[in-house]
Parts: structure tokens; sequence; C-alpha cells
């Protein structure tokens, strides 16, 4: 790789840490190709995406960022996973190294703060972004659709009053046509 090519990967990886809601690095060392693709897969499936880097090209992105910090734990065979939606990134993340012991997730990056395992942790355990919409949706709409309902109860209610004695007044002529026809 020459000093151009690593101009335009250290150029990525500030644009990865500044523009990402997160950054989640881990160990990869063991991944086979096929469990490799299979995180990658997960990841993108999250609305995320994964990037493995040459951690010292890593480390001169980072400088002068204010999640510098992260590049103490830029060491070995590391994977950086990351997103604009840092629930979604965690959690995948999480999960899929819950099935494959042979990712080690390290921490990452939450914004501009630096955060360590537990804090990824913590972090998938959140509910995401489309999770909070929907809750948001539920809370706007309930009152409407309780207005809703008690609007339409009243005329609920009178056809049922009005239904009620029609099938009685039918059940009375039936009965009279039994016994006329008998």
């Amino acid at each position: 790789m020459d000093r151009a090519q690593k101009e335009h990967v250290v150029a990525e990886l500030t644009q990865i840490f500044t523009d990402s809601g997160a950054v989640v690095v881990s160990h990869y060392a063991g991944l086979t190709v096929a469990e490799m693709t299979a995180f990658r897969a997960s990841v993108r499936g999250a609305g995320g995406q994964v990037r493995v880097a040459k951690n010292r090209l890593a480390k001169i992105a980072l400088q002068g960022l204010p999640s510098e910090g992260l590049s103490t734990i830029l060491t070995g065979m590391t994977v950086l996973a990351y997103s604009e939606d840092p629930v979604s990134v965690a959690k995948a993340v999480e999960d899929f190294a819950k099935e494959n012991s042979k990712l080690e997730i390290l921490g990452g990056v939450l914004g501009a703060q630096v955060i360590d395992r537990e804090g990824v942790t913590a972090v998938s355990k959140m509910p995401s972004r489309e999770e909070v919409i929907a809750s948001i949706a539920g809370c706007l709409g309930a009152p409407a659709s309780n207005i809703a309902g008690a609007l339409a109860a009243p005329a609920s209610d009178m056809a049922g009053a009005i239904a009620a004695p029609a099938g009685q007044i039918a059940g009375i002529l039936a009965t009279l046509e039994a016994r006329e026809a008998a």
C-alpha cells in the first residue's frame, strides 16, 4: 500500500469515527471466511457496516478527535462495526458474539465518548431507534383512538338497542305464524 492509499484509508477512517453514531471494536482472530461473511451480513442487516483496517492507520485517524482514547484498545486483529444508529450496531455485534465465541468485543465509541465492553452491552440493551419511534407513535395515537372509540360508542349502543327489539319482534312473529299454521 503506497502513501496515497494510506492517506485515503486514514481519511475514510476519520470519517467513520466522526460521522457514525457508534463504532464497536472487536477482535476477530480465528473467524473463518464464512463466519466473517455472516458477521458482515448481520451488521449490514442492522443498517451498519464492517471495516477491517490496520490499527496503525486507525490510530492516525483518531488523532485529534474527541474519541482518541479508543486507540488504546486497537491491538491485534481488530474489526470495526459502525452505524448511524448506535443501538442497532451494538445489538448486531452482541448477538453475533453470543453465537460465536471467536468474536471478542473490546469496546467502542458512542458519539464522541469512548466506551468499554460493558458500555457496548449496555447500549445493545437499549431500545432501537425504530422501537422508540413506534413507542412515541403509539403514545401519540392512543388519545386519538380513545376519542374515536368514545364517539363511536353511543352509535353502536343505539344500534344494539334498536336491533334487540327487532329481534324480539321477529321472534314473536315467528311464534304467531307457527300457531296459525298449526
